[in-house]
């Protein structure tokens, strides 16, 4: 459980890293706190509409992530 909100900061540098460890084919800030990602070069962009949003989604990754390599966890 978060103990304080997300920031736009923060959603930037989780974006980065999954971006640099390629498991977004494309991350880039948009207007007023939206991002637009997209998880493969086939997939239909998303616009993330608001920090606590984003964090979610990232969230949601990540935990893709954790489960198709167990050792990532630890």
């Amino acid at each position: 459980m978060r103990t304080h909100p997300a920031t736009p900061a923060e959603v930037e540098s989780w974006l980065t890293v999954l971006h640099q460890r390629g498991h977004l084919h494309h991350a880039q800030s948009g207007p007023d706190t939206t991002w637009i990602v997209q998880r493969g070069q086939h997939d239909r962009p998303w616009t993330l509409h608001h920090p606590v949003l984003a964090m979610d989604w990232i969230e949601e990754i990540v935990r893709e992530i954790q489960q198709q390599n167990p050792e990532t966890s630890r």
